[in-house]
Formats: C-alpha cells, sequence, structure tokens
C-alpha cells in the first residue's frame, strides 16, 4: 500500500504518475541488482510482499522519502500524512503554500489537510447549486 501511494502522490514534473519502467530502471541503476517492472507491479498490486531492504532504499530514493517511510510505523505513517498533504495541494495548483507546508508538524499538517477538505467540499457544494 506505501508503494502504491507513492506513485500516486509523488509526480513528474509534468504531473503524470512515473510508470513502472521509469521507477524499476532508476532502482535496477541505483542498486545493481535485478528489479523488473513486473516485479515492481507486484509490490504494488500485493502479489508479492516481501521486498529487500535494498529494494526498498532504492525505492525510497527515487520518489525522495527518507526510507523510514517503509521501516518505521510512525515515521511512515507521518510521511504519508505530509505526502497526502503535498498531493493535495498540488493537484489545488498551490505550489507555495506546498512549500510552506513541508516543515509543519503533524498536528499543523493535520489542520491545513482539514481546511482543504472542508473548501473542497463547499467548493463542490457551490458548483452543484449553481449548474
Amino acid at each position: 500500500a506505501r508503494i502504491e501511494a507513492l506513485f500516486h502522490t509523488v509526480r513528474r514534473p509534468d504531473r503524470e504518475q512515473y510508470t513502472n519502467e521509469e521507477v524499476a530502471r532508476a532502482c535496477r541503476e541505483a542498486t545493481g541488482e535485478s528489479f523488473s517492472t513486473t516485479y515492481l507491479w507486484q509490490l504494488r498490486t500485493g502479489r508479492r510482499d516481501n521486498p529487500t531492504k535494498r529494494h526498498l532504499e532504492a525505492l525510497a530514493r527515487f520518489f525522495q522519502v527518507p526510507p523510514a517511510y517503509f521501516f518505521d510505523e510512525r515515521q511512515g505513517a507521518e510521511i504519508a500524512r505530509e505526502l497526502a498533504l503535498l498531493g493535495a495541494l498540488r493537484d489545488a495548483g498551490v505550489r507555495s503554500l506546498a512549500l510552506r507546508a513541508v516543515g509543519l508538524s503533524p498536528e499543523g499538517l493535520d489542520t491545513v489537510s482539514e481546511l482543504v477538505e472542508v473548501i473542497a467540499r463547499r467548493d463542490a457544494a457551490r458548483r452543484r447549486s449553481s449548474s
């Protein structure tokens, strides 16, 4: 689930998702070990669930997250919250706000995330009522 979340949240500069081929190639180059597109697909879909430490470290390096994202439950959850917030802000086109959010505490990130959700629901309701 965490690998899949990275694909959905961390995007290429053109805002498209990275492909399995792009990520697998980068991981092969980083580790010097085999890392196939099929293997990555299996990890993403849960068909394989025991990647090596080196493979997880290569994935962390590619997606620019600390390796603790995979190995430490508490830190992984905190990083996932930060990524979700940054993804939401990116999708909303608010890059400067996203950059300012990087140093916020977990509580601060939760507050910003809740505010974004409230505003999104309000805007959606407005669009529905005006159509």
